[in-house]
């Protein structure tokens, strides 16, 4: 043909722009086949989409997360002051905090983990149904914090699996509100089939 690769896309995309229906300015081929984002276009401009389950069920669990109330120290006056009118958690969904661990979907571990406190922890954690997540909030819960001794756990990730940690003594409310959006990522990426077991 005598003509290198670019020269021949140059002289060929007329005619891919033309293959796409609703190109205006060119004419469209007759029985061409419609590329994908057009039917999704078009579709979209009579208001239907199309999805699927999975991604309906992960939507449901990002824009829902329900927090356990597990405040253990001054990182709780921080995380309920996230809940408030000025930080306003509820435009990430995750303003109905929980008494009951058997209705929440995340716990937010706010404050040292004293050996004693360790296993009501785990016992709470068990409660709570699957799926469920872990936001370890301030210096103390993720390390022991300026606590290293012998009556606090040094990290609540030795005693529950933690997804997301939130550094600071104590964080301020942002701290936890980029937390729950670096939560609602993790889980919007997590397939659900991979949650199941």
């Amino acid at each position: 043909m005598g003509l290198k690769s670019d020269e021949f896309l140059i002289r060929r995309a007329p005619l891919a722009m033309a293959a796409r229906v609703g190109a205006s300015d060119l004419p469209a081929i007759p029985g061409a086949i419609p590329a994908e984002q057009d039917l999704a276009d078009a579709a979209a401009r009579e208001g239907i989409f199309s999805t699927t389950v999975g991604k309906v069920i992960a939507w449901g669990r990002y824009s829902s997360i329900w927090p356990a109330t597990f405040g253990l120290a001054c990182c709780a006056i921080e995380m309920m002051g996230a809940s408030n009118a000025r930080f306003d958690l509820a435009r990430f969904g995750a303003e109905v905090f929980r008494a009951s661990p058997r209705q929440s979907d995340l716990m937010i571990v706010a404050g040292r983990v004293s050996q004693k406190m360790g296993p009501v922890l785990r016992q709470i954690y068990d409660q709570m149904p699957d799926p469920k997540w872990v936001i370890s909030m301030g210096a103390c819960a993720s390390c022991g914090g300026i606590f290293n001794n012998y009556a606090i756990i040094q990290g609540v990730d030795k005693v529950v699996p933690v997804d997301v940690y939130i550094p600071g003594c104590p964080p301020r409310p942002e701290g936890l509100i980029e937390a729950v959006i670096m939560l609602q990522k993790k889980i919007a990426a997590t397939p659900v089939a991979s949650i199941r077991e």
